[in-house]
C-alpha cells in the first residue's frame, strides 16, 4: 500500500470539496481549482477527509495512487493557504522593476526581458532584487520561477544570475595561472 496515497486529506473549515467521478473541485478562501483525475482512482469525501483508493496492485495503479492524494492535498493547501516561492537577482546592476502586474527585468541582456503573468498568478517585488510568486496552484507557481530563473540561472564562477531563496549556488574555481 502507498505511505502517502493511503493517508487521508483533512478538509479545514471554509474549504468545499465535490467529486464528480474523476473530477474533482475545491473551492476555498483564495479561490477554486478543478481538476480531472484517473478514473480508475476511487476518491471519497466522508467525515471532513478525502480518501483515495485503488483497485488493484498493478505497478500503473500504485503510481498514480500517491500522485492522485498529493495533488488533491496541494489543491486544498492551495485555495486555503496558498503557494509562495521566492527569487533573488544577484549581479551588479541586475534588478527587476514592477509595470502593472508585470516585471520587467534587467540581468545583464542589450534589451530588458518582461515577464507577463499568467492568470491566477501574481508577481511582486520586496525589493528591486527580491521577486516574489505566489498563486493559488502549486504546479502553476512551481513553473512560473522556474522560467523566471530561466531568464539568467545562476553562473557557477561569480554567482550572477537570478535564483530561488536559500539555493545553493556550486562555485567553481577560476582559470589557473601557471
Amino acid at each position: 500500500m502507498s505511505r502517502i496515497g493511503k493517508l487521508p486529506v483533512p478538509v479545514p473549515d471554509g474549504v468545499d470539496v465535490r467529486i464528480d467521478g474523476a473530477r474533482v473541485h475545491v473551492k476555498g478562501p483564495r479561490g477554486e481549482l478543478e481538476r480531472a483525475f484517473e478514473p480508475d482512482m476511487r476518491i471519497t469525501l466522508a467525515d471532513g477527509q478525502v480518501r483515495v483508493t485503488r483497485p488493484s496492485d498493478e505497478a500503473r495503479q500504485r503510481a498514480l495512487h500517491g500522485l492522485t492524494r498529493s495533488l488533491i492535498a496541494n489543491m486544498v493547501t492551495g485555495v486555503s493557504e496558498g503557494y509562495e516561492k521566492r527569487l533573488e537577482i544577484h549581479g551588479v546592476g541586475y534588478r527587476a522593476e514592477q509595470k502593472g502586474t508585470n516585471l520587467v527585468f534587467s540581468v545583464g541582456y542589450s534589451h530588458t526581458v518582461t515577464v507577463e503573468p499568467p492568470a491566477g498568478i501574481a508577481l511582486g517585488l520586496d525589493s528591486p532584487t527580491r521577486v516574489r510568486v505566489s498563486g493559488i496552484d502549486k504546479e502553476k507557481v512551481g513553473q512560473m520561477a522556474a522560467e523566471i530563473r530561466a531568464i539568467r540561472p545562476p553562473e557557477p564562477y561569480k554567482g550572477k544570475g537570478i535564483r530561488y531563496v536559500g539555493e545553493h549556488v556550486r562555485r567553481k574555481a577560476g582559470k589557473a595561472t601557471g
